[in-house]
């Protein structure tokens, strides 16, 4: 019981949204808290001026007065005050302990009046004290410890003292007032409940917003972040880049848009593991986040490719510089536990007005550089510029040009023999499209193949040229072979490949005669699908070749997951063969490999007597380059093929 009233009669500092709703409360109170006890103060010393002493109704009332007037000005002044949790409960107890001082003193002074005056003025007095303290108290609702505290200091005394008297009308008045004193706390504490009630149920709605906005909030960073890296993800690359090409046109600033793909991730996570490669991933978001410094914003778009918004920098030259440290600091090593990983950076960067105005087409022109990058300069920066745009359009007359194309009619094959430099005999031909426009005349293989692709119309161009192909292949002798050139959309389509598998079982032709090309960027670009297409084509008796080995970024794993038959050596290493000794070493490596890995090495790019005698002595005897044949019609191949025939049936003669 005596905790109870204790906890009643307390501040509740241990709850801090309700002292600062007493506390605020209480403020608005104030003002017509001081009103009342000074008017009514006046009141009664206008009514015993005459009658009581001068102490009692100038001196001790102005000592009163200065103090309420004191904290009246002292509140007003401090209302716009924001208080921290413990000065607000040290303002409500410092309000509870002068409440109780004032009550008191107020009291006091009142009482000490009653001797004086006739019974009107008593009267007054009982009026007084009374109605002030009702008034006070009502004021003082929101704090219930200093209601309650000045309702037993002031109302107690008052019952007390008015009820001794004798007088049957002050007598009744003192129990009229303890009644309504106890109607006052019954009304006083169900007010003070319902107030903290409400003051309970807004911190309660209060913490469920808060929450609510934290769900969202937290929804809203999922939604644009990247979980892995905690970079910015598509989407908001998306749109903090339209944000930031607005402002750029309105300030007159410069910006630009650069995409990365990371070049060997995939062996990566092969080799590793997926957990390196993640890992690998975070450290590169964290390179990239490097340069935020110097006006670069990054974000992950998926998989390997990344993002980025360059601001401020003026020129090409600058942004191809700034790419290149970007492509540089992906290049260095990367160690987890012991374990070294090693990829690069190729950056396309496209430049707002000069590539174009709206973010699909900086994209689409970041994407074009990004791809040249990869094709071309693996690792380094590629700025879009004028000269890739007319190539694009290019693109777009050949695109159109390929749609309305009659293949049958247009494409023609030629094929370039590959010999057996120990018999001078033909080994096998390589197929090479070529196409003769009528709109657009004779339109390079790189281009077209290229065109082809991006319309989504290869694998029927490859349906028509694998047909040519195999139907030359049928006038030559049975010993030798067609190798036919695979891009990476055919090889990674399953309808592509069914519809090739087909046409082989329909010509007629044996499928051992027949090789399949594909290059180490084109597998290495959906590696599973690739692997899982080649070997389809390895069941029916298919060979495969690797071309252009050693320029692409593979792992020799991966040499080791193919059905491979054939590796053929890029025409790159073949240039300076006689006279550099890193090009014989490399070489000379493949060759090893070839052969420990159970297949045949062709190299490519013959062009001299001394690059043929020098690959000779590193073992090599399959060849193919100009030096024994350009490239040439069915025809002709039939003429080479008799003469090539010729040479190898002729009778060795002996000297002596």
């Amino acid at each position: 019981m005596f905790k109870q009233v204790k906890a009643i009669l307390t501040i509740e500092s241990g709850n801090p949204e309700l002292v600062q709703a007493q506390l605020a409360a209480f403020t608005k109170q104030v003002p017509l808290l001081y009103f009342m006890l000074v008017t009514n103060t006046i009141a009664l010393t206008v009514t015993h001026y005459d009658a009581a002493p001068a102490y009692l109704t100038l001196y001790i009332p102005a000592v009163l007065y200065a103090v309420s007037l004191f904290r009246l000005v002292h509140w007003w002044f401090s209302r716009h005050r924001q208080y921290t949790h413990e000065e607000a409960a040290g303002r409500l107890s410092s309000t509870y302990r002068l409440t109780a001082l004032l009550g008191a003193g107020f009291c006091a002074w009142s009482l000490s009046l009653f001797p004086y005056g006739n019974a009107y003025q008593q009267s007054h007095v009982a009026f007084y004290i009374a109605n002030t303290v009702i008034g006070c108290i009502f004021c003082l609702m929101h704090l219930r410890a200093a209601a309650l505290a000045l309702t037993a200091i002031v109302l107690g005394p008052f019952t007390v003292f008015f009820a001794a008297t004798g007088n049957p009308v002050f007598t009744a008045l003192a129990l009229n007032v303890a009644l309504v004193t106890v109607a006052m706390v019954f009304i006083l504490l169900t007010y003070y409940r319902d107030f903290r009630a409400l003051i309970q149920s807004q911190k309660e709605l209060t913490a469920r917003q808060a929450e609510t906005q934290r769900l969202s909030d937290e929804n809203h960073r999922l939604a644009n972040l990247d979980s892995l890296t905690n970079l910015p993800n598509r989407r908001q690359f998306r749109a903090e880049l339209e944000r930031r090409i607005a402002g750029a046109e309105a300030g007159g600033k410069g910006l630009a848009l650069g995409l990365i793909d990371l070049d060997g991730f995939k062996p990566v996570n092969d080799t590793f593991g997926h957990g390196i490669g993640d890992k690998l991933l975070v450290e590169v978001g964290e390179r990239l986040s490097g340069f935020v410094a110097r006006g670069v914003f990054p974000a992950r778009l998926g998989g390997d490719e990344f993002g980025l918004v360059f601001e401020g920098v003026p020129s090409a030259d600058r942004l191809h510089a700034l790419g290149e440290e970007i492509c540089a600091a992906l290049q260095e090593p990367y160690v987890f536990n012991g374990q070294t990983a090693r990829v690069s950076g190729s950056l396309g960067i496209s430049i707002l007005g000069e590539a174009g105005t709206a973010a699909d087409r900086l994209f689409d022109r970041a994407d074009f550089a990004l791809y040249l990058a990869k094709q071309n300069f693996r690792g380094t920066t590629v700025v879009f510029s004028a000269e890739h745009e007319a190539e694009i359009n290019e693109q777009g007359r050949v695109q159109q040009a390929l749609r309305a194309a009659d293949f049958e009619s247009e494409m023609h094959l030629v094929f370039q023999p590959v010999v057996d430099a120990d018999t001078d005999g033909i080994s096998a031909y390589e197929a090479l499209a070529r196409w003769e426009s009528p709109s657009l005349g004779t339109v390079p293989p790189g281009v077209f193949i290229r065109a082809a692709e991006h319309a989504g119309i290869i694998g029927r161009l490859t349906g028509v040229l694998m047909r040519k192909a195999l139907a030359a292949a049928a006038t030559w002798p049975d010993h030798v072979r067609l190798s036919i050139n695979l891009s990476t959309r055919d090889i990674t389509s399953n309808k592509t490949v069914d519809a090739l598998l087909e046409i082989i079982a329909e010509s007629g032709i044996d499928p051992a005669r027949i090789d399949i090309e594909v290059t180490e960027t084109a597998v290495m670009r959906n590696f599973v699908l690739a692997a899982e297409n080649l070997h389809r084509f390895a069941d029916r008796g298919v060979g495969i070749a690797l071309d252009d080995f050693g320029t692409g970024h593979s792992s020799l794993s991966y040499v080791h997951r193919l059905p491979l038959s054939k590796i053929k050596i890029d025409r790159s290493f073949i240039v300076d063969i006689a006279t550099n000794e890193l090009s014989r070493s490399i070489v000379k490596t493949i060759v090893d490999l070839s052969r420990n890995v159970g297949c045949v090495c062709v190299v490519e790019g013959m062009e001299t007597r001394e690059q043929v005698a020098a690959l000779r002595k590193l073992g090599c005897r399959m060849m193919q380059g100009y030096y024994f044949a350009r490239p040439q019609r069915l025809e002709e191949t039939l003429a080479y093929q008799a003469a090539a025939d010729t040479i190898v049936n002729a009778p060795i003669r002996k000297t002596g």
